[in-house]
């Protein structure tokens, strides 16, 4: 499995546009990509600026093909100014 943690900081008062177009695009990765396992998206009220996700699919590869989606396209042109920084982590199974 391939694992990606991603931070957002989004613009003051852009906060209730970016969630519902957030979840849409989780719920899109889930719904049409085979290699997206898991697509969480959490937030915490101490940090109201800030929206966390925690992504899961099958390899490098199905990751590699989420970022050429439509879906994830559309979303990261609709998005980028709303975003005032984000932070990507992406972490390889370790075989055991």
């Amino acid at each position: 499995m391939f694992a990606v943690v991603v931070t957002f900081r989004i613009v003051p008062e852009k906060m209730q546009t970016f969630l519902p177009l957030m979840l849409e695009n989780a719920r899109a990765s889930r719904t049409n990509e085979k290699g997206c396992h898991q697509f969480d998206v959490a937030t915490d009220a101490a940090r109201p600026d800030e929206v966390f996700l925690y992504e899961l699919y099958t390899d490098r590869a199905a990751f590699d093909a989420h970022l050429e989606s439509a879906h994830f396209r559309a979303f990261d042109a609709e998005t980028s100014s709303m975003i005032a920084e984000k932070t990507v982590a992406t972490y390889a199974q370790v075989d055991q």
